[in-house]
C-alpha cells in the first residue's frame, strides 16, 4: 500500500505527547488514531517487504482501499477533536476560587495548532490515497 501520511502522523502524536493534555478524552483519541495508523502502516510495509503478500490469498487492492478509507475517517475525526481542543485556548481552568489559568498555555496552544494542521494534512493524504486505492481496486 501507499503510505502517504507516514511523516505527518509521526508529527501529530509527537506534538500531542509534548503537551500536558488538558482534555484526555479528546486528545487520547488523537493519540490512539496516530499510533494505531503508524503501527498498521508498518505491518503492511513489512508484509510487502518480506514477500508475505504473495503467500496470503487476500485481495490486496481491496485491503488497501479499506485500510486507507478507515484511516481517513479516523484521522478526520482526530483532526476535528484536536481542532476543538485548540479552540478552547481561552477557556479558563479554575484551580481554586482565587486563581484562574487558561486551559492551554501559550506554548501548548501553538503546539496544538501545529498538531491540528498536521492532522488535517495527514487526513488529506489518506483521503487521496483512498481515492487512488479505489481507482486501482475498481480498474
Amino acid at each position: 500500500p501507499k503510505i502517504l501520511g507516514q511523516k505527518g502522523l509521526n508529527k501529530i502524536w509527537i506534538l500531542v505527547a509534548s503537551t500536558q493534555v488538558p482534555l484526555p478524552l479528546l486528545q487520547g483519541w488523537v493519540m490512539f488514531v496516530a499510533v494505531t495508523a503508524w503501527f498498521l502502516s508498518v505491518v503492511f510495509l513489512c508484509v510487502f517487504l518480506f514477500g508475505y503478500a504473495n503467500r496470503i490469498a487476500v485481495n490486496w487492492n481491496q485491503t488497501d482501499f479499506l485500510f486507507h478509507g478507515v484511516t481517513f475517517v479516523f484521522y478526520f475525526g482526530a483532526f476535528l477533536l484536536q481542532a476543538a481542543t485548540t479552540s478552547l485556548h481561552y477557556f479558563p481552568r479554575k484551580f481554586n476560587s482565587t486563581t484562574q489559568e487558561k486551559l492551554l498555555a501559550d506554548h501548548e496552544y501553538n503546539i496544538s495548532i501545529a498538531a491540528s494542521i498536521f492532522a488535517f494534512a495527514t487526513a488529506v493524504c489518506y483521503g487521496c490515497s483512498t481515492a487512488l486505492a479505489l481507482r486501482r481496486w475498481r480498474l
